[in-house]
């Protein structure tokens, strides 16, 4: 079931929204705060947005932008704004798609259906809790916070986190990322381990990779 977030500050529009994806059987929620709306829509972890541009504090410009910089879900601009550079500007900062109120219910969800089908078969993503992989860019995303991987490290947190909880054996490692130990280093392994943990230590995420003596290594999520 996909999950649909609401950013609209008008509370009867809002929920007539959540009703409306309701009813098509999504899973629809809709932000409670506009003090500080980034977190709140960020631990939703959800498969698309709906956002207004006209919100009290942060706008939805500003706030598209953030957002696109820090996640993979499609954003669609919901607005009573119809000017074409209202569009261009929403378009440039990343925003998926653009239709402006009164909207008919079924345009809206054609427009989201179309954009949910369009990720799907676009990226390939991982979750482990809070932690997010995007297989095709090796993009990590831990709360408010991204870093883009080299090759073999993003392979590497992939497999771990395909894994996860359970134990990754050294010599799967090395099987699935060099088709085995004999015609490499032996410390080639660790050496990327320790790239990886200190890429991940720019999200605050160094000691996520545990060492397992002599087996191999584990995934450890945690919150903070």
């Amino acid at each position: 079931m996909s999950k649909i977030i609401i950013i609209e500050d008008d509370i009867y529009l809002r929920e007539e929204l959540v009703t409306t994806f309701a009813k098509k059987e999504y899973s629809v929620s809709g932000i409670s705060s506009f003090v500080t709306p980034e977190q709140e829509i960020l631990d939703s972890e959800p498969d698309l947005a709906v956002l207004d541009i006209n919100l009290p504090g942060k706008s939805g410009f500003e706030l598209c932008k953030w957002l696109k910089a820090r996640s993979d879900f499609p954003i669609l601009i919901l607005t009573a704004r119809d000017t074409l550079s209202d569009e261009l500007l929403a378009l440039g900062l990343g925003a998926d798609d653009f239709l402006t109120k009164p909207c008919h219910p079924e345009r809206l969800l054609a427009r989201v259906e179309r954009l949910l089908q369009t990720y799907g078969k676009m990226r390939n993503i991982i979750q482990v809790g809070e932690l997010t992989l995007d297989t095709d860019t090796y993009k990590v995303i831990w709360r408010n916070s991204h870093v883009i991987l080299p090759e073999t490290e993003g392979k590497i947190l992939q497999i771990l986190m395909e894994q996860h909880p359970s134990l990754v054996d050294k010599q799967d490692l090395f099987s699935s990322l060099w088709g085995g130990s004999e015609y490499v280093d032996e410390n080639i392994l660790q050496v990327n381990i320790n790239r990886l943990r200190k890429s991940l230590d720019t999200l605050g995420l160094r000691d996520i990779i545990q060492t397992i003596r002599g087996q191999g290594y584990r995934l450890e999520v945690f919150r903070t």
